[in-house]
């Protein structure tokens, strides 16, 4: 598989969808999720410029980390066990699942011991499936000033994964549910929250057209999945 024309393929697409919807595409960026793939499967794309990259674990991140450069911009795109806040904080430049008022208070405590301001996103479960993770919609318009007037955080977005469907077309309704309940919770709270965290490889384009400012792309870059091996 060549990785490198893969990649080059999906920035592509990425910008001419931005364009198509009529965005600069430069407000939307490519995240490479190198979830279980080892740090050399990775570099080939680092070499050649890019910098923005999504891991799920905590345990794959401690190792791919320390081996790529330092430059590199890391962000979680797994739930957060509380109990492993203290390690994710020093790999992770954004931790984009945070998932529930009691998770956003145990990052905050953490970060001010390790004297760190932690950008975060908040995780929406906007299909309201019972199995995904996420505030609900109610409850994040409740809980969003308790969040916010957290001192260690930087809040600077929202992500979803929406309901699987048989279609692309068919994350449309939850992608434009989220970017509304972003822009209702702006005017709510007064607080800007610049970042849309949303689309995958089968969705993307649909993801952008409707106001996606950052997407999460793995396998049409790197192939199916495969078990992480150190």
């Amino acid at each position: 598989m060549d990785v490198i024309s893969n990649y080059q393929n999906v920035a592509a697409t990425v910008r001419r969808c931005a364009e198509a919807a009529g965005r600069d595409p430069e407000e939307v960026a490519l995240m490479v999720v190198s979830k279980t793939w080892a740090a050399e499967c990775i570099l080939p794309i680092v070499n050649i410029g890019h910098s923005l990259f999504g891991e799920n674990r905590i345990q794959e991140a401690l190792e791919k980390v320390p081996a790529l450069p330092e430059n590199l911009h890391w962000h979680l795109i797994g739930h957060l066990q509380k109990n492993k806040a203290r390690k994710a904080l020093p790999l992770f430049h954004v931790i984009e699942t945070v998932d529930s008022l009691r998770l956003a208070q145990q990052i905050s405590r953490i970060a001010g011991e390790l004297s760190l301001t932690q950008r975060i996103f908040l995780q929406i479960n906007i299909g309201e499936e019972p199995q995904k993770a996420g505030f609900t919609v109610q409850a994040l318009c409740e809980q969003l000033a308790e969040v916010l007037a957290l001192p260690h955080l930087d809040v600077a977005g929202v992500m979803a994964i929406p309901p699987r469907g048989d279609t692309p077309e068919a994350s449309r309704p939850h992608f434009r549910a989220l970017r509304e309940c972003r822009d209702d919770l702006q005017s709510l709270t007064g607080h800007a929250l610049p970042e849309l965290s949303m689309g995958m490889t089968s969705d993307f384009p649909i993801a952008i057209a409707e106001g996606a400012t950052i997407v999460r792309v793995g396998s049409a870059i790197f192939g199916h999945r495969r078990q992480f091996v150190s």
